[in-house]
């Protein structure tokens, strides 16, 4: 008999091209791997199966492991042997797709480093406590992006002294480029 759960997902990790670890969250109150020392060793054995492998998918350790690669990037969703991999997949994907879109197809180490919280943020919108929110990465970039408030429509009393600045400085440029 089939146990249907919401669980579906054990862990994300992001490794980076040499196996040291970007991003992990492991979810579960059942997480096999509850110790920062047995999720290393996880981690340095799913590195080591996968780096030179062109697969998208591995039962490793009694886990489905789906993978994708970028660059210096090695994206990771653990799910539970019995979990359909064609969900996994999909919760990959829209991660990864949104991830790409947030960080404007620069998908590496570097920028994932320099905009880790876009990241984290669009993991907390996929996956929240191992159970698939959404899969739709489009979705998913709306709510971790807000467009910025824009200050000159922000009275300049209610602005802050930063704002007020900023706000008067596109002024004066925009009328210096118009006389010119």
């Amino acid at each position: 008999m089939v146990n249907l759960t919401l669980y579906t997902t054990t862990a994300v990790i992001l490794l980076d091209g040499e196996g040291n670890r970007i991003l992990a969250k492991y979810y579960g109150t059942k997480n096999p791997y509850p110790t920062a020392k047995e999720q290393k060793s996880f981690e340095k054995g799913l590195f080591d199966k996968t780096r030179r492998t062109n697969g998208e998918i591995i039962l490793y350790d009694n886990n489905v492991v789906l993978y994708r690669s970028n660059i210096d990037v090695f994206f990771y969703l653990v799910g539970s042997a019995e979990e359909n991999e064609l969900l996994l997949s999909n919760i990959l994907n829209a991660f990864y797709d949104a991830v790409s879109s947030l960080l404007r197809q620069q998908v590496e180490k570097r920028s994932i480093m320099d905009n880790l919280d876009l990241v984290v943020l669009a993991l907390d919108e996929t996956i929240d406590d191992g159970i698939a929110l959404e899969t739709d990465s489009s979705v998913i970039v709306s709510r971790v992006s807000r467009p910025r408030t824009d200050t000159t429509d922000i009275p300049i009393t209610e602005q802050t002294f930063i704002q007020a600045y900023q706000t008067a400085k596109e002024k004066i440029s925009e009328r210096l480029m118009k006389e010119f």
